[in-house]
């Protein structure tokens, strides 16, 4: 892997380990590891690590990289470096990235800068094109459900994003299941290719298992990618034995503070830690496994804060598979909470 602004050059070898899956029943695959932009690529990370962290990425076979209008921070910010990043280093290869992006949160002033509405939704989808400095992207989601606007307006505003040519696929996210019903049958009136659904999953948090998504996303043929895998480093061995002050928690606690740490929940990820060494396996790695296991998770999105990251995460793929016993001690422990 070369580090130079310009001297880039990806390893010859970078689909020999990843795992590529269908988004359901569609033509689409996406590594079982995402990169998320969330986070990271932002006014706070130096443009030369988010380099380091996207170079060690498309070397290892993770094509898939997600970003949203309001990731940062400040909002734009991370579409501007992923432009940055696409044009200096991956523009002979962008066919080989899956480049998604979303909007439905707020993004600016006044009434039109959220939601679900036709204005917001296309002229937001031409700002992150600006953004990334794209002509398409891959996939463009909708972020949130939106209360105030009838889903026909929505669904239709995804169709003109389609049958313009600005996104291959689109997605929806934070949808329940028979939301995303609703919106499925609209999409398919409307011949968009509706792949994919973005939803909080993990080992603590299984509100797709009950809110219908999961098993409405495996009947229609939809993907699904789980974003904070991880629980934002809960599911890690990092906070047992403290809160380290290069930690998520300790510098940037809009996402995860200390009052996640309850005694209770560390006496949950310490029985998991001794799970996850019984396997051979760290903690974030099991973690992950245990999502990849199920056929109907197409991939799990992490960020990473540093390139190493971006391999420990990949190294979950190593061991995908768990006794009945396993589950049931996973389950266990996350229902004590």
């Amino acid at each position: 892997m070369a580090g130079a602004a310009t001297g880039y050059e990806p390893a010859d070898n970078r689909y020999e380990t990843m795992d590529y899956r269908r988004c359901g029943r569609s033509g689409l695959s996406l590594p079982a590891v995402s990169l998320g932009f969330w986070h990271n690529f932002g006014d706070v990370t130096p443009f030369e690590q988010m380099e380091r962290i996207a170079f060690t990425a498309f070397d290892h076979g993770v094509t898939h990289w997600d970003l949203a209008n309001n990731y940062g921070p400040e909002p734009g910010r991370a579409e501007e470096n992923c432009g940055l990043l696409l044009r200096r280093h991956f523009a002979r290869h962008r066919d080989e990235l899956v480049i998604a992006t979303k909007a439905g949160y707020g993004m600016w002033p006044g009434p039109y800068g959220d939601g679900g509405s036709r204005k917001y939704l296309l002229a937001s989808l031409d700002q992150s094109l600006r953004r990334l400095g794209l002509d398409y992207v891959d996939i463009f989601y909708h972020h949130r459900p939106d209360p105030t606007t009838p889903l026909e307006e929505t669904a239709g505003a995804l169709a003109t994003a389609v049958h313009s040519g600005k996104a291959l696929y689109v997605g929806l996210s934070n949808y329940d299941g028979p939301t995303m019903e609703r919106m499925a049958g609209l999409l398919d009136g409307l011949h968009v290719p509706f792949v994919i659904n973005q939803n909080r999953y993990n080992i603590f948090d299984r509100t797709i298992e009950r809110n219908g998504l999961k098993d409405a996303a495996a009947q229609l043929g939809k993907g699904i990618i789980a974003f904070s895998p991880l629980a934002q480093g809960l599911l890690t061995d990092r906070y047992l034995d403290g809160v380290p002050a290069d930690s998520r928690i300790a510098h940037d606690p809009r996402f995860l503070n200390r009052s996640a740490l309850t005694p209770a929940r560390l006496e949950q990820i310490r029985d998991l830690n001794e799970l996850a060494r019984g396997r051979g396996q760290t903690l974030a790695e099991m973690s992950l496994a245990w999502l990849l296991r199920d056929d109907a998770v197409t991939s799990v999105l992490a960020g990473a804060s540093k390139p190493q990251q971006i391999l420990d995460n990949i190294g979950a793929l190593r061991n995908t598979t768990f006794t009945a016993q396993e589950l049931a001690r996973i389950d266990q422990i996350a229902a004590r909470a």
